[in-house]
């Protein structure tokens, strides 16, 4: 596999483009519970949309995770000095610390101040995410 991504031209924008449709299932999925647990569309239930929505961003994080891995595993060392690459991973761990908390507190039931204040923290926790994956190309 790592021959591949190294052999062929089309093989690293490939796995790029997977990157990317992860990225926007988990962030699309995120946005839409966001909306909801922030009162947009009260109609639909907050458990059955969460159910739905959070399957969904958990496929975009397996197929982001995975893809990011194997470009990692391309040029580790180029990486691991890379300061963007260096924020991006702190952010993603910040990210599931964040997730973590949000499901323990069951803060899809309560919905209260704290629960909207996690879902406007791990938005802007993910958007610096995909702002420091874009930048480390040119740090």
């Amino acid at each position: 596999m790592f021959t591949a991504l190294k052999t062929y031209a089309w093989a690293y924008p490939a796995l790029e483009v997977v990157h990317i449709v992860g990225i926007a299932l988990l962030l699309g999925n995120l946005v839409v519970l966001e909306l909801r647990v922030f009162g947009r569309g009260a109609a639909l239930p907050v458990k059955e949309l969460a159910r739905l929505s959070l399957s969904l961003a958990l496929c975009g994080f397996g197929l982001a995770a995975a893809s990011g891995l194997l470009m990692f595993a391309t040029q580790p060392m180029e990486l691991i000095s890379n300061r963007a690459f260096i924020w991006k991973m702190l952010l993603l761990m910040l990210a599931g610390c964040n997730a973590a908390w949000f499901h323990a507190r069951g803060s899809l039931t309560r919905l209260d101040g704290l629960s909207r204040w996690q879902m406007l923290a791990s938005m802007l926790v993910w958007l610096a995410v995909v702002a420091c994956g874009r930048w480390i190309a040119y740090v």
